[in-house]
């Protein structure tokens, strides 16, 4: 399916700008009906008329379109490659790919998203935290002094204000600090301590898959662009992977992180991700056993201090990725998983709905006539308002 441009030019029509229905409503009421409309679908109409398009910049409109509660996520897709000029998104509204329009002149990674915004991490140690339908930009200086040994970034953001979140160190000596979009300043770095018991060892090393298919140990092996992957619930309760595989929960609010038991046993071969869906931190698990491969969706039981089976890809879909060797990656947003299955042979997208245990293939995209292919992406409202 070859990706759409963002900003679409309608086609001539010989129908009169008098025969829209729209165009009998007030500015008032006009801009408050363009306000719930899809983000593609507002900005092809913008094209209709000259007064269709000026709704785009009233400061009435904004306001109409902050109060929308939650859009239908966009997905910005990493390619395997190098980057382009013009970024690719997953429009989960309308089920297709999207090329941004707007030139991605940022040289950095990208890092975390949240609300409508995506923060990317700049060579310096700054960042870079961006609108991508807009594409304002807000620039961050590098924190001072610079965070060593960088574990995890995450970001919060409510309408235009966000917040970044620092987690450095090495288990079980954390750090974190965090950034404000309101004071425009780094906060003071504090120290994380253990609350629990240490995960168990079990005196053997863990196990995991690369992207290139090799067993590697000791470490778990991430792209670049999820290399301080996380999730952040709340603004307050941090997770992400430590090298060991396991999952790690930090209360900000509390200065505490607590070290969750293994899912699988240390010498599995698996490949392993987080995400959020629904205010909740869910792990995405690819592992092979008895000759076929499962992809499983996770979440913690606080009552039951255990791990429970949220949903499960339908074995006739993760039976073709048994022997692959698979590297799996995730976003999640409006309660849905988008996840990246990549190896040296294949190169899939699933959708999964965890309300209906629902799975779904996206379409191979295509770009100018050649395929393009993504190791992972990050989630985000499409929301013009935001700047």
């Amino acid at each position: 399916m070859d990706a759409h441009h963002l900003t679409l030019t309608s086609r001539k029509r010989k129908i009169s700008q008098n025969d829209f229905p729209l165009n009998d409503l007030n500015q008032d009421l006009l801009e408050r009906v363009l306000s719930w409309l899809p983000t593609s679908s507002f900005l092809r109409l913008t094209s209709v008329c000259k007064r269709w398009k000026s709704v785009a910049h009233s400061a009435a409109f904004m306001l109409a379109c902050s109060q929308v509660p939650s859009r239908r996520p966009w997905f910005f897709m990493l390619p395997s490659g190098s980057t382009t000029p013009h970024p690719i998104v997953f429009d989960s509204a309308e089920g297709n790919w999207k090329k941004l329009n707007n030139p991605n002149q940022i040289r950095a990674t990208p890092v975390a998203a949240a609300g409508g915004l995506l923060c990317f991490l700049r060579p310096d140690g700054g960042f870079t935290v961006t609108n991508p339908v807009t594409a304002s930009c807000r620039h961050i200086d590098p924190p001072s002094p610079a965070a060593e040994s960088m574990l995890a970034i995450a970001m919060a953001a409510e309408g235009k204000h966000f917040k970044l979140v620092l987690v450095s160190g090495e288990l079980p000596i954390l750090k974190f600090r965090e950034y404000s979009s309101v004071t425009s300043q780094w906060g003071e770095e504090a120290s994380l301590i253990r609350n629990g018991v240490e995960a168990e060892a079990n005196g053997c090393t863990p196990y995991f898959l690369t992207k290139c298919g090799n067993v590697v140990t000791t470490h778990i092996q991430r792209s670049a662009s999820k290399q301080y992957s996380s999730v952040l619930i709340g603004g307050e309760i941090l997770y992400f992977l430590s090298s060991g595989g396991t999952v790690v929960g930090c209360d900000l609010k509390k200065k505490s992180f607590f070290e969750y038991p293994r899912l699988l046993p240390v010498l599995s071969e698996y490949s392993i991700d987080l995400v959020e869906v629904g205010g909740r931190m869910c792990v995405v698990l690819l592992s092979e056993f008895l000759e076929t491969a499962s992809l499983r969706v996770w979440g913690w039981d606080e009552v039951g201090k255990c791990w429970e089976q949220t949903a499960a890809m339908p074995p006739w879909m993760s039976h073709g990725l048994y022997g692959k060797k698979a590297d799996v990656n995730c976003a999640g947003g409006g309660g849905k998983v988008l996840v990246c299955v990549n190896s040296g042979e294949i190169c899939r997208y699933v959708m999964c709905d965890l309300g209906e245990n629902e799975w779904e293939e996206l379409p191979q995209c295509s770009v100018d006539g050649r395929r393009r292919e993504f190791v992972s992406a990050f989630s985000f409202e499409p929301r013009i308002e935001v700047d």
